[in-house]
């Protein structure tokens, strides 16, 4: 029927969504193959939801561009997106990154700085190159994971968050469990 503005089939409106799915930041996922359909698809499910969300993929395949629309798309989308690589910093700033600190806890530390995720609070936090981070920080980060909560570095009082986590790594975490 002509002017009809309705969709005749799923794939029409796969292909509507492939092309109006955009991140808050004005960059855009593009792409028209089947395997782009089924991202859209899977950023419009998942962002529905308020599940932890873990992106594998190569280097430089958008894992941040999809991250970015999860959250666009999400409940949360009106509060705050933070990102941070967990490869491209040490070990011990990254705790400090992450959690925050107080004041006096390591040399340097002259006042209490805010971390990402009591940065994140009702937002989203992408925790790119999670493989990076060490058995001691993943254990942490499962803390936040299952309970919500963290201490910052050299405090001793619990903070509570609501934050979605979006991680990502370049590794097959299930072939590096296995070896």
């Amino acid at each position: 029927m002509a002017g009809d503005k309705g969709f005749h089939q799923p794939r029409d409106e796969n292909a509507v969504l492939g092309r109006t799915l955009s991140v808050s930041d004005e960059r855009e996922i593009v792409g028209s193959s089947a395997e782009m359909h089924a991202v859209f698809d899977l950023v419009n499910r998942v962002a529905t939801t308020s599940s932890t969300v873990l992106l594998y993929g190569e280097s430089g395949t958008g894992k941040g561009l999809v991250a970015r629309a999860i959250h666009a798309r999400s409940a949360r989308a009106d509060k705050r997106f933070v990102s941070i690589n967990c490869g491209a910093m040490p070990e011990t700033l990254l705790e400090s990154e992450l959690f925050g600190h107080k004041r006096g806890a390591f040399t340097g530390a002259h006042a209490d700085k805010q971390g990402k995720f009591a940065a994140a609070h009702r937002g989203t936090i992408f925790l790119d190159e999670i493989n990076n981070a060490s058995p001691m920080l993943q254990m942490k980060l499962l803390r936040i994971l299952q309970d919500k909560e963290f201490e910052p570095v050299g405090g001793n009082d619990t903070m509570r968050v609501d934050v979605r986590v979006v991680l990502a790594t370049n590794l097959d975490l299930a072939k590096e469990v296995e070896a």
